[in-house]
């Protein structure tokens, strides 16, 4: 899962949101896109724990570190298959 070290080499990246004053004239959303490169980054940061306290904690029962390994190997269709197993929100 992720990337070897990944977890000390890459910082993490806090959740980027728009300006309160960009917000209050519309309802886009408010949390900025971020690249493909930086998500795969983060997706790289996954420890592989032995207990994933990220799943045990998911009150949905995502599998994050699974989908957080595909994310960071870049395959989107399968990281959304696996979020859509235990998710059912779009």
């Amino acid at each position: 899962m992720g990337k070897l070290g990944g977890f000390l080499e890459i910082e993490r990246a806090g959740i980027p949101y728009r300006e309160a004053t960009e917000r209050v004239g519309d309802y886009s959303e408010f949390v900025v896109r971020r690249s493909d490169e930086e998500l795969s980054d983060q997706g790289a940061r996954c420890m592989e724990c032995g207990v994933p306290f990220c799943h045990n904690g998911c009150p949905l029962g995502n599998l994050i570190p699974d989908w957080n390994d595909l994310v960071y190997h870049g395959r989107w269709q399968d990281a959304i298959r696996q979020l859509h197993a235990t998710n059912n929100f779009p």
